[in-house]
């Protein structure tokens, strides 16, 4: 008897130029899914996280393929979803940095919350009914919590950006569908999660670009804001396979992926500093507090005021039991990994 082909899975990621959308398409095209990325038109290409992926000369990867189309733009996302009609949607495209949210409101709000509403509508109007889309929901829509209890799926939000405000209206946008219109769609309440990959702008990776250059005297000092905000930082691989995961489970629904434990930021720059062997001592309080290099007495670490957010989150940390009973899902990188994968890939920059 012939072999019978069983048919490849199709998936749409909206977002596949930012951090978790690279580590996503890789983690799919091992699953042996046929992709489809979507990113934004602009002048520069913006491919530099899936270059190794999708070569538009070559075209080395059969499985792969690029679509413009913005979160922003119903009738291109319409366009796209009745073309491809895939099985499963990632919607991790938004304006995504929490503190330019202050400063865009309006267009956060509109690719953020907005953008998710435009998917989900799409795929009713279609009637695909067998699509099962996944919303990237955050912690940061727990906000200002008073307890230092950690968080889960039960915990009340009260969002301190218009960021945070945006994830939560896409996240009940995505309960809404659901319920109303039988819709497979569940939201991944995920945690702060990072990598090599994360943007220049987010604080781990702008301590650890930092603080390498510092190491090799390529930059003086750094400037940071709240030393003090406590979050719960994963590992961007291990949370790609996460929401893999939540669309496979047998019924749509909401989930919390971390890794329970919490740390500073300032813990977290000194944890840095000692795998660079930078000897830090801290002085002074408050927006006058300052990190010194110990083996020469230099600043290394100051702080401004600009980097203050006007709403602060000051404490996160997620309880993942829910993932870990129903998805056999736990995180396998420490943070202690993370931070050596991240000063790793700093360094081969400089060879």
């Amino acid at each position: 008897m012939g072999k019978i082909n069983k048919r490849k899975k199709v998936a749409i990621i909206f977002g596949i130029t930012g951090q978790d959308g690279s580590y996503l398409a890789e983690f799919l095209l091992k699953k042996n899914y046929i992709i489809h990325g979507v990113k934004r038109r602009s002048s520069s290409a913006n491919t530099e996280r899936i270059d190794h992926i999708f070569d538009s000369i070559n075209f080395r990867n059969k499985n792969f393929f690029i679509h413009y189309g913005d979160i922003t733009d119903s009738s291109s996302i319409l366009s796209l979803l009745n073309k491809v009609k895939p099985d499963e949607i990632y919607n991790l495209a938004a304006q995504s940095h929490v503190k330019v949210s202050f400063d865009i409101p309006e267009y956060t709000a509109n690719s953020t919350a907005l953008g998710a509403l435009r998917i989900l509508e799409s795929i009713k109007i279609l009637n695909l009914k067998k699509t099962k889309y996944y919303q990237a929901s955050s912690s940061e829509m727990f906000g200002k919590q008073v307890s230092k209890k950690s968080q889960n799926e039960k915990t009340s939000f009260h969002p301190m950006s218009i960021y945070g405000v945006s994830k939560v209206f896409a996240y009940h946008t995505s309960v809404f569908y659901r319920e109303a219109y039988g819709i497979f769609a569940s939201n991944g309440i995920l945690f702060n999660h990072e990598s090599p990959r994360r943007g220049p702008t987010f604080v781990t990776k702008k301590i650890i670009q930092g603080l390498v250059r510092i190491k090799l005297k390529k930059q003086k000092f750094l400037s940071l804001g709240n030393l003090y905000a406590v979050r719960d930082w994963g590992h961007a691989q291990d949370y790609v396979e996460t929401m893999w995961k939540i669309l496979q489970y047998k019924k749509a629904d909401d989930w919390v992926i971390a890794t329970n434990v919490e740390m500073s930021v300032k813990k977290f720059i000194n944890k840095c500093a000692k795998k660079l062997n930078i000897n830090i001592i801290w002085k002074n309080k408050g927006l006058n507090e300052v990190g010194i290099n110990k083996d020469n007495n230099e600043v290394v670490i100051k702080l401004d005021k600009k980097y203050i957010r006007p709403g602060e989150v000051n404490y996160l940390r997620g309880d993942y039991s829910k993932a870990k009973k129903l998805l056999k899902w736990k995180p396998k990188y420490t943070v202690d990994y993370l931070i050596e994968d991240m000063i790793r890939y700093e360094k081969n920059l400089y060879k």
